[in-house]
């Protein structure tokens, strides 16, 4: 028998024994404990990278882990397959992008089984089928018709090279996600323009507080991603001010500190405010101005005087009024009254068109301030010489909202969600433009509205497709036009979550009671850039589906993983950089190995050889000793010895805490557990001929254990070691005997090692002869257990000395329990232990340790009392005495 693990000699045949025992197919309906696994659906660019790899090896072994653990397990895997990336990639391979579209998907999933990913395929979606994109239209109209959708004219990104609308969220600056003038295009870094178009919306801020709200709830996703949806939704609470401009009305402005009111020296407003634009049309310098900011990242302290002034409502003052490009049109009400003193970006335009700085709010404890050389942005007591003077700036706010020119509101920075994409490849929108009934949604019975075929024309090509758009309004039967824009693809990944579940049903896009029953989604595991691009989509979604009736979860994802980056050479791995490596290049096993074990889930990682390497010599180490086993080239034995107990004892220990990794989602522990098994198992068969039931048993549970994260290995470990059934559908392990005390006893052992180490370094023994290794005395144990809880709080003493020495028993030790309870005293953060028989029984049968690591004879016992020994050892610290 061969002891050299292949990998590429079995997955194929794995592969098809575990497509043909349905191993991955979820029941259905499922009888027992659900867990809903789901990895972030990979968009279809034609072959997998590393990222892809890492992210559904995640999900993989999670699966694979509640699968043997007894559950029910829904593990799909779908093709987000519309996009502008693959019409391009079409129109420079001069084919259509539903064409290269198919050729990528198929070599995807290929490349996704030769990794030994356990997808239920008969779930399979893909997002640019027409069976999947009637219901994005479906879903649309009953959107439509709940007022969830709008569409108007609007001020809207505009990416030239694309030639495309952009929402909000896919304009990108050097900082990350942001919508402020300019930015260039998420897709291609083309600079993004501002353009008037008439658009679809969804109304996704008619559920702005709920979102916002929601996040708190959220306690299995990431804070960091929690921040960025806060931050994007950018709720502010505070109070609206009208100040009247001259010859435009009242123009009202947004400010979180009413208080400074006192102290605007100027009003601004932003370059599409409606005043702005109807100066453009008669005032040159402000056209300049708003024409020269258009489509830029950062405009600075730029602005423009109009001319114009405003009225103080507080103070009576005529103050100028400006555009200035750091006043968003889309934040608050575009208009902002500038008050230098309190607040910096005021006080740096201020400072660059030389306008007046004006302190109207002074520290409370009289202290000076830097002003006018830098603004006092602090809460503080207001000096404004009427009857606000002296109050408390959250007093003054108060009384200040009294003014018929102020009001309370609320501020939001979302912006409805805009949908339309003036692009071929993506789901028509299924409304038609009437000239006597206006926009008709297309009734359901003529779902789906079909792309007609593709061809190549610049600009929007559903718009050159003059066939495709004639058609009859539903409504009169006379001429009509189809919509040619497509929806944002984002609209496919906000519920496809849901079509995971009744794939084929041919009467709704998903069947109500199964949703019920599998959502939330236990666990879903993707990148953290699409914080705000797809999960703020798809928690607005499930909100408006509950909305309507058709789901009872308004949440949909209850775990949230963001997994970290595979770097090389320092910077992120990807074929752009020239630093990718396929994923396949060091095969599926090992690949799958050591993108697990080389971090936490979230953390990023360096690709090395080395570390790959690691992984390569574990799978093959692991492979040799089961060979060996199986082919009884390894001699063991059928009576029990004391030492075996140690083994029997540690596969208990390592089977809770490794199960307990796998719940936290610890992969790399989790190898790093079996790796230490795995060297203890060989070490074991050396020391003495194996007690075969034991060491079986120790190669069948690391088999178990191993089989989420290398799945082909650990099957091929099964039906070496001739057990009946697949390992993928195995009951996992369990202790035979109480584990509770697992960790403190592999710390006894490690650290009584480690100090044997220390003390043969310190006094250069070489050879050592005996080795006695002495347990504390029993009294030490319950003193140590009374400082803990005055550590705790669940002591009647105040200290631990007088803990110790308040019980009558322990006083009896005289002077030895004083010392003893003032050296706990000393101690903070005492662990917890195991008591002394236990901590003997432990040392007792990991004597063969200390033995084969030293060669030396062990005696494990208890310290006698009255002796140095005893007056040394400690609980779970025993005395150590080397000849």
């Amino acid at each position: 028998m061969s002891r050299r693990y292949d990998h590429t000699r079995v997955q194929e045949y794995w592969q098809h024994v575990w497509e043909r025992e349905g191993v991955y197919e979820c029941p259905d309906p499922a009888d027992g404990d659900r867990t809903y696994v789901l990895g972030m659906f990979p968009y279809t660019s034609g072959s997998l990278h590393m990222g892809h790899i890492r992210n559904y090896a995640i999900t993989d072994a999670h699966a694979r882990y509640r699968r043997m653990a007894g559950d029910d397990v829904l593990h799909p895997m779908g093709w987000d397959a519309f996009g502008l990336p693959a019409e391009n990639a079409a129109y420079e391979r001069d084919t259509d992008p539903e064409s290269w579209t198919r050729t990528c998907i198929e070599r995807m999933r290929d490349d996704l089984q030769e990794m030994g990913f356990g997808y239920d395929w008969s779930r399979e979606i893909t997002t640019c089928d027409p069976d999947y994109y009637r219901w994005n239209q479906w879903l649309f109209t009953r959107l439509h018709d709940a007022g969830l959708v709008e569409y108007d004219a609007a001020t809207v990104n505009w990416c030239p090279d694309c030639e495309t609308v952009l929402a909000d969220a896919q304009v990108e600056t050097e900082s990350g996600h942001d919508h402020a003038h300019g930015g260039v295009c998420w897709r291609c870094g083309t600079g993004v323009e501002r353009r008037e178009l008439d658009q679809w919306f969804f109304t996704i801020t008619d559920y702005a507080d709920e979102l916002y709200d929601g996040l708190d709830d959220l306690e299995g996703w990431p804070e960091g991603v929690r921040d960025s949806q806060r931050n994007w939704i950018g709720r502010q609470s505070g109070a609206e001010v009208a100040f009247a401009v001259e010859g435009h009305g009242e123009v009202t402005a947004f400010t979180k500190r009413l208080d400074t009111v006192h102290g605007a020296t100027y009003l601004a407003l932003a370059p599409g405010h409606e005043v702005v634009r109807d100066l453009a049309e008669s005032d040159d310098a402000v056209a300049e101005y708003v024409e020269s900011v258009a489509g830029t990242d950062d405009a600075g302290r730029s602005g423009v005087d109009t001319g114009l002034t405003a009225t103080n409502p507080y103070t009576g003052e005529s103050i100028p009024v400006y555009v200035a490009a750091y006043v968003l049109d889309d934040v608050g009400t575009g208009a902002v009254m500038g008050v230098p003193a309190h607040d910096e970006r005021d006080h740096a335009f201020a400072s660059e068109h030389d306008l007046p700085v004006e302190q109207v709010v002074e520290p409370v404890d009289g202290s000076g301030t830097d002003l006018p050389a830098e603004p006092f942005t602090d809460e503080g007591m207001l000096a404004t010489g009427d009857e606000y003077d002296g109050l408390a700036s959250a007093a003054a706010r108060e009384r200040l909202l009294a003014h018929d020119a102020a009001s309370e509101a609320t501020t939001y920075r979302l912006r409805d969600w805009l949908i339309s994409r003036q692009r071929y490849w993506g789901t028509p929108i299924p409304m038609v433009h009437c000239g006597d009934c206006g926009r008709v949604p297309v009734p359901d019975e003529d779902l789906p509205v079909e792309l007609p075929e593709y061809v190549q024309t610049t600009g929007n090509p559903l718009d050159a497709a003059e066939e495709w758009k004639a058609t009859e309004c539903p409504e009169c039967g006379g001429a009509a036009t189809r919509e040619t824009d497509t929806m944002d693809t984002f609209v496919d990944s906000s519920w496809y979550f849901l079509r995971y579940l009744s794939p084929h049903l041919e009467t709704a896009p998903f069947d109500q009671d199964t949703a019920d029953e599998w959502l939330p989604v236990d666990v879903y595991v993707g990148g953290e850039e699409h914080a705000v691009l797809h999960l703020l989509y798809i928690r607005f979604f499930t909100r408006a589906l509950a909305d309507l009736g058709l789901l009872e979860r308004r949440e949909p994802v209850e775990r949230l993983i963001n997994q970290g980056t595979v770097l090389h050479g320092g910077e992120k791995m990807s074929k752009s950089a020239g630093n990718d490596i396929a994923p396949h290049e060091y095969g599926a096993e090992t690949t799958r190995l050591f993108v697990l074990s080389a971090a936490h889930p979230a953390q990023d990682f360096e690709w090395t050889a080395e570390d790959v390497s690691t992984a390569y010599e574990f799978q093959q180490d692991v492979y040799g000793m089961v060979a060996d086993y199986a082919g009884s080239e390894t001699p063991t034995r059928t009576d029990s010895a004391p030492h075996d107990a140690y083994l029997e004892r540690e596969i208990d220990r390592t089977v809770a805490a490794v199960t307990e990794e796998y719940d936290r989602f610890r992969f790399h522990r989790v190898v790093g557990e079996l790796q230490r098994f795995a060297r203890l198992l060989r070490r074991y068969a050396g020391y003495a001929e194996p007690y075969r039931f034991a060491y079986g048993r120790g190669l069948r549970v690391l088999t178990k254990l191993l089989a989420p994260i290398a799945p082909y290995l650990a099957e091929e470990l099964w039906s070496l070691l001739d057990e009946d059934g697949l390992v993928v559908t195995a009951d996992w392990p369990e202790p035979f005997r109480d584990v509770d005390d697992h960790r403190i006893e592999r710390q006894v052992v490690r650290a009584t090692l480690a100090d044997v180490r220390d003390i043969l370094g310190m006094v250069d023994i070489d050879a050592p002869e005996t080795i006695e290794i002495a347990v504390a005395e029993d009294w030490k144990y319950e003193a140590y257990e009374r400082a803990r809880a005055v550590e705790r709080g669940e002591a009647d003493a105040d200290d631990v000395v007088a803990a110790v020495m308040g019980d009558e028993s322990l006083r009896e030790h005289g002077d030895a329990a004083a010392e003893f309870a003032a050296d706990l005293a000393d101690r903070a953060g005492l662990e917890p232990i195991v008591d002394g028989d236990h901590e003997l029984d432990v040392l007792s049968q990991a004597a063969w340790l200390f033995e084969d690591e030293f060669d030396a004879e062990v005696r494990v016992h208890r310290a006698e009392t009255g002796t140095e020994r005893a007056r040394n050892a400690r609980p779970n610290r025993p005395a150590i005495h080397i000849a």
